[in-house]
C-alpha cells in the first residue's frame, strides 16, 4: 500500500463510542492495531502517526484514535471524581464495541501510553500486545523535576494558543529540531485552532493523574517499551519504572532521540514494532 494512497480525508471515519462521537483514521487488514496520541494543544493521531500509518497499514488493521477532547472528536471536561487516563480508556473501550473489535494491540505515546496501560488495567481480556513510547501512567519519578520543562511548555500552549508558543513546544519534543518542517508546525497550529473549545476545555478538566502504579504490576500482554534518552517531556525514568512492573516487557532507548521516536527514528521504529508485533 502507497503512502500517497493514505490521505487524512480519504481515511477519516467518525463513530458513537458511548457518550462520544470519535473521529478516527482506518487502513489496512488483518489484526487491529490502534494507534493513541499524546497530549498538548493540536494533538492528534494523524499528527503523531503520519509517518507510520502507511507502513503498518500494510500489514494490519491500523485505526489512529483521535482521543476526547482532541482532533475532530467530541470535547470533554474531566471532572474532579475521574481521571483523563480512565475517560480516554473507557471510550477505546467503547469505539471497540461499535467497530466490533473483540481485542486489539495498542501503540501509545506519551498521553497514548497511559490510555493503554489503563486500558491494560481495566479490560485485559481485550489487549493482545503493548507498544509504549515515551509513556506517561507510570507514577510519580524520583529523580526528574516535576513539571517537565516539556509539560511546562505544553500548559503554556494550552493557556496562550500561538504559532510560537506551538513551535517552542514542538521543539521541546525532539531531539534535533531542524527536520520539523513549517507545513508541520502549520498543521499543528491549524489543528489546535479548529476546536478552541478542546482548548477551554482541556484548562477546566481535572489534571491530577490516575494511580495505577499497583495494578500495572498485573499487566500480562507482552509489551514493548520505547524511549528517547533526550526526552524532555516524559524523562525514561518512566519507563524503566514500566520494566520493572510489567514481567512481560522490554525496553529499547534511543540515543539522541526525544519524546518522538516515531518521528525521530521512524524507520528504526518501524522494523522493530513490526519484529515485535509478528515474533510475540
Amino acid at each position: 500500500m502507497a503512502a500517497m494512497q493514505l490521505t487524512q480525508s480519504g481515511t477519516s471515519k467518525f463513530a458513537q463510542a458511548g457518550k462520544f462521537q470519535l473521529h478516527y483514521n482506518e487502513a489496512g487488514d488483518g489484526d487491529p492495531l490502534i494507534f493513541l496520541h499524546g497530549s498538548g494543544p493540536g494533538a492528534t493521531s494523524w499528527s503523531n502517526f503520519i509517518s507510520n500509518f502507511a507502513f503498518f497499514a500494510e500489514h494490519y488493521r491500523v485505526i489512529l484514535i483521535d482521543q476526547p477532547g482532541y482532533g475532530e472528536s467530541d470535547t470533554v471536561v474531566v471532572p474532579q471524581d475521574t481521571t483523563r487516563q480512565k475517560v480516554n480508556s473507557d471510550a477505546v473501550k467503547d469505539l471497540m464495541d461499535t467497530l466490533g473489535i473483540k481485542k486489539a494491540s495498542f501503540v501509545g505515546n506519551s498521553m497514548g501510553g497511559a490510555t493503554a496501560l489503563s486500558f491494560a488495567v481495566d479490560y485485559p481480556d481485550r489487549v493482545d500486545k503493548l507498544i509504549l513510547m515515551g509513556s506517561g501512567g507510570a507514577g510519580d519519578f524520583i529523580f526528574a523535576p516535576l513539571p517537565t520543562e516539556g509539560i511546562k511548555l505544553r500548559d503554556e500552549s494550552f493557556r496562550t494558543p500561538s504559532a510560537a508558543s506551538i513551535r517552542a513546544f514542538i521543539e521541546v519534543m525532539v531531539y534535533d529540531a531542524s527536520f520539523l518542517t513549517e507545513e508541520l508546525l502549520q498543521q499543528r497550529f491549524e489543528s489546535m485552532m479548529l476546536k478552541k473549545e478542546h482548548i477551554d476545555s482541556f484548562l477546566k478538566s481535572n489534571f491530577a493523574p490516575r494511580d495505577i502504579a499497583a495494578q500495572i504490576k498485573g499487566i500480562k500482554a507482552p509489551t514493548l517499551l520505547i524511549h528517547g534518552r533526550n526526552d524532555r517531556v516524559v524523562p525514561y525514568e518512566s519507563s524503566l519504572r514500566l520494566l520493572a512492573s510489567i514481567a512481560s516487557s522490554r525496553l529499547v532507548i534511543f540515543n539522541q532521540c526525544g519524546h518522538w521516536t516515531q518521528y525521530e527514528k521512524g524507520a528504526e521504529f518501524n522494523r522493530l514494532v513490526l519484529d515485535f508485533m509478528q515474533n510475540n
